[in-house]
Formats: C-alpha cells, sequence, structure tokens
C-alpha cells in the first residue's frame, strides 16, 4: 500500500468513526423526529399500528370519494375540507412530539363521536383523557377571506358562536378575515354613532351586537397549520403530499444532523490536526484547512445520514410487523443509512472497475460490521461517560477499531477456507502487533496532554490504571469507578456508581438524561 493508498485509507477510517458518532449523537433527534414523521404516513394510510387504531378517515380514502361532474369544484371543495382536518391533525400531532410535548390532537370522528355538532377536533393527554376546552372546529369555506367571513357570521353558523367554539381557519385566509373583521367593525361603529345621534337606539344596539359577534368571531378564530392549496393537494394527490411531509420533517432532523455532525467532525478534526502539527506533520495553515473542509463534509454527511435515518425510522415505527416496529426504537435505522452510505465509494469503484465483485462485496461487509459496532460501542461509550458527543466519539472508535481488525482476520481466515491452529496462533500475534499500536497511540496523546490537557492528565492516568486493573482482576465495580473519574473530571454527572446500581438503572423504566 502506498502513501496515498495509507491517506485514502486513514480518511475513510476517520469518515467511518465520525458517521458512526454522529449517528450515535443524533439518536434523540433521529427518534423524535421519526415519529413525527410517522404521524403523516398514519394520516395518508388511516391505520396507526403502533397503537392498534385505525381511523374513519385518511387521505388515501378521500381521494378515493365520488365527484359529480356538475359539481366538481363544488365537491373537492367539500373533500379538500376533510382532508384538511386530517393534515391538522398529522402536523399538529408532529409538533407536539417535536416540542416533547405529551398531549395529542385527535378527531371526533375518531373517538365515536362521528358528525360531532359542535367539534371536530379535541386535545387528549397522555392517558387518553379529553382536555376540558380543547374542542375546536375546521372552517375551511368561502371563496376568499370576506366570503369566508360572510360564512361565519351566517346564521348557519350560529350554534358555534353561541357555545364559543374555536376555530381554524384556512392559513392563508386569516390574516384577511382579521382585516375584514376591523374594516367592518369601523363601519358598523359609524353607522352606530349616527343612529344614536338620530336617537334610533334600537338601531344602534344592532349595530352593536354586530360588533360584538364580529369580535366573537376574531377572539375563537385560529391560523390552521393547512392552505386551502394544501387541503386541496392533500385531496388529489394523496401520496405525493405524504411525501413532501415526510420530507419536510426528515429535513429538520437533517439540519439538526448537520450541527451534530459539524460538532463531532469538527471536534474529531482538530483533534487530530493538533497532534499533526505538534508532531509537524502539518504547519497551522494545512491544519486550519483540513480542519474546515472535515467540518464542513461531516456536516453534509450529518444532514444526510439523519435525514435518511428520520424517513426510515418514520415506516419502520407504522410497520404491521411487531419486530420492525421495535427495531425502529433502536439504532438500526441509523445503522442502516450509515452503513448504505459508508458503502457507497465501494459501489462506485465497482462499477468503474477498479475494484473486482468479491473485493466490492468484502469491502461492503467491512463496512457495515464497523459502522454498525461502532454505533453499538458508541452507545456503550455515551453511556459509561456521558459528556454529550466525547462519550459517543471515544466509544465509535473503540468500535470501529475493534471491529475492522476482527473482520479483516475474519475475511483472509475465510478466503483461505481454513481456522487451524497456526491461524489463532497468527490471529493472537496480530492482536499483540495490535495492543502495542494502541500504546504508541496513548503515548502520542499523552504528548498532547502535556501540552494542551496538562490538567487531566493526572486524572486520566488513574483513571485508566484502574480501569486496566479492575478489568485484569474482573472486579467491575472498579471499572465502573474508572469510567466515573472521568465523566467526573469532564464535568458530567454519574448515573451510577457501582454494579447494584448499574442493574437499578436497567430496570427503571425512566430514560438516561445525556
Amino acid at each position: 500500500m502506498n502513501n496515498n493508498e495509507k491517506e485514502n485509507e486513514k480518511f475513510f477510517n476517520l469518515k467511518r468513526t465520525i458517521d458512526a458518532a454522529t449517528s450515535q449523537v443524533n439518536q434523540d433527534t433521529i427518534q423524535k423526529y421519526g415519529s413525527a414523521a410517522k404521524e403523516h404516513i398514519v394520516a395518508y394510510s388511516g391505520v396507526d399500528n403502533e397503537h392498534g387504531r385505525v381511523l374513519t378517515r385518511s387521505l388515501k380514502s378521500v381521494a378515493k370519494s365520488k365527484v359529480n361532474p356538475k359539481y366538481a369544484q363544488q365537491n373537492l371543495k367539500q373533500q379538500a375540507g376533510f382532508s384538511a382536518e386530517i393534515v391538522e391533525t398529522s402536523r399538529e400531532n408532529a409538533e407536539h412530539i417535536i416540542q416533547g410535548k405529551e398531549t395529542r390532537i385527535i378527531r371526533t370522528d375518531d373517538l365515536g363521536r362521528v358528525n360531532d355538532p359542535l367539534y371536530d377536533h379535541v386535545e387528549i393527554d397522555s392517558s387518553g383523557n379529553i382536555i376540558t376546552g380543547s374542542g375546536s372546529q375546521m372552517k375551511f369555506v368561502g371563496k376568499n377571506p370576506s366570503d369566508c367571513l360572510d360564512k361565519l357570521m351566517s346564521s348557519k353558523f350560529q350554534k358555534y358562536r353561541d357555545n364559543d367554539v374555536s376555530y381554524n381557519v384556512s392559513s392563508d385566509f386569516y390574516d384577511g378575515i382579521q382585516n375584514e373583521i376591523d374594516q367592518r367593525v369601523n363601519k358598523l361603529e359609524t353607522q352606530m354613532q349616527s343612529a344614536k345621534k338620530r336617537g334610533d337606539m334600537a338601531l344602534a344596539r344592532k349595530h352593536q351586537n354586530k360588533i360584538d359577534e364580529l369580535y366573537k368571531v376574531k377572539r375563537n378564530m385560529k391560523k390552521s397549520r393547512v392552505s386551502n392549496a394544501e387541503a386541496l393537494e392533500a385531496r388529489v394527490s394523496p401520496k405525493l403530499f405524504t411525501a413532501k411531509e415526510i420530507h419536510n420533517v426528515s429535513h429538520r432532523a437533517g439540519m439538526e444532523g448537520a450541527k451534530s455532525g459539524a460538532i463531532v467532525g469538527g471536534g474529531i478534526a482538530t483533534i487530530q490536526n493538533i497532534v499533526d502539527v505538534v508532531r509537524g506533520k502539518k504547519d497551522f495553515d494545512e491544519a486550519v484547512v483540513d480542519i474546515s473542509k472535515t467540518t464542513a463534509f461531516s456536516a453534509g454527511t450529518g444532514y444526510v445520514m439523519t435525514y435518511g435515518s428520520t424517513a426510515l425510522k418514520a415506516c419502520m415505527q407504522n410497520s404491521s410487523t411487531t419486530l420492525i416496529r421495535s427495531l425502529s426504537k433502536t439504532n438500526m435505522p441509523a445503522a442502516i443509512v450509515t452503513t448504505a452510505v459508508s458503502s457507497i465509494k465501494s459501489i462506485g469503484q465497482y462499477f468503474s472497475g477498479e475494484i473486482s465483485g468479491t473485493e466490492c462485496l468484502e469491502t461492503i461487509g467491512k463496512t457495515g460490521a464497523a459502522t454498525v459496532s461502532s454505533m453499538a460501542y458508541g452507545a456503550v461509550g455515551q453511556m459509561l461517560i456521558p459528556i454529550p458527543v466525547a462519550g459517543a466519539i471515544v466509544g465509535s472508535m473503540i468500535g470501529y477499531t475493534l471491529s475492522s481488525l476482527c473482520y479483516s482476520n475474519l475475511m483472509n481466515a475465510l478466503n483461505r477456507a481454513k481456522l487451524a491452529k497456526e491461524e489463532r496462533i497468527r490471529v493472537e500475534r496480530e492482536c499483540t502487533e495490535a495492543i502495542k499500536a494502541i500504546r504508541v497511540y496513548r503515548k502520542e496523546m499523552n504528548k498532547y496532554m502535556d501540552a494542551y490537557l496538562n490538567d487531566y492528565r493526572t486524572a486520566f492516568n488513574n483513571a485508566f490504571q484502574d480501569i486496566k486493573t479492575a478489568l485484569s482482576i474482573g472486579d467491575i465495580d472498579g471499572c465502573i469507578d474508572g469510567f466515573n473519574q472521568i465523566t467526573r473530571k469532564l464535568g458530567g454527572d454519574v448515573e451510577f456508581n457501582n454494579m447494584e446500581e448499574f442493574d437499578k438503572r436497567m430496570k427503571d423504566s425512566s430514560p438516561f438524561i445525556l
């Protein structure tokens, strides 16, 4: 392997470590936004497999509604109103999930209250109880804001005004209706004053009643999350509309992933380049350029992986298969997407003729094994060293190094089709060499710590020594104590101090707060 190949291998090893660490750091984002995107899948299909519910209407079923050619526009307008109710529900619940709220919006039809006389939606708490005063109506009526207000003020909607019901109007009509109300109130107030001057108190009271009604409408009116155009699109092209909804949520997750990717990639690149500068391998300007490139690249990769993982998580979470739904709550979606992204280079090399099919499969296998192991170790590292980002990075680096070594040895053994005693001896010898390499790296890091982190060196060395001693004698409590020393030195709070507390923490249903 020439120097150029070594540099390329070094770069891709670094990239995979960053990818795995970024996926682990973004796990909460993927779970949160993935659950939010799942709401849009439920809105389209009408089936919530996770909670065992079937909706009375879905975007898919509304789109199958019959349309009378003579009244096509009116029919589509009415049906778009049903679609608006469904989209409003999915968007509102998606935002509740993203914001960490436990309450959910549900259509009264889906509660068994079909054609409820007052409400289209109610809000329920985490136990499924309806929150008092949360009921609301959806009113996607009228050709324009003025026409919509005329209908809202008509006798047909008197019952909503009498019961002080709040209602959502289309987002594109909301501001226009507000302005129309203000104009009508100003006109009525002028007319009322004129009536009073003429002594016509009955007419003045009539004007005042209209003003009161207008103010009531204004007070109870809310801006929907859906526009008329979106409601119509959801009615006419529900599948495309749902794809856009999932894209929008995944994009938001991707932007969060890009931020984390930049932090993780930039952090690792900074440490690596500082070491290279100290060792004289790079000058300062080269290091700055390399850090900038790695940070930008990591941000882009973080976006792609988090975007893809979010969309995949949403699909898995609403799967009809229990196992797949269970896997959606783990880091499996991220592992699949990360492995796919990491394998792109190998596939490209195969199609360009740079490597054979066998070499392509071997490389993809190594990438997959390394990525999944890195993410698993990243989770362990984050738990043992619960400092945001730091634990995941350390764990991912360990996982990638170990899994790559193991996979390479295994592939070599499979290629020769034998696992004789001599082979095991050779593997043990190579493991010994790997340990030597780890010691060299440890020595280099100590040099860096001497120059830049002298305050931490003693604490780290003591912790490493305690961990090493504990592992050699099988002292689990001592090993945990060693990791806790690192955690406390970095300013974190430990979750457990010994194996007994660890067992209790594992049985506790409350989540880890990292």
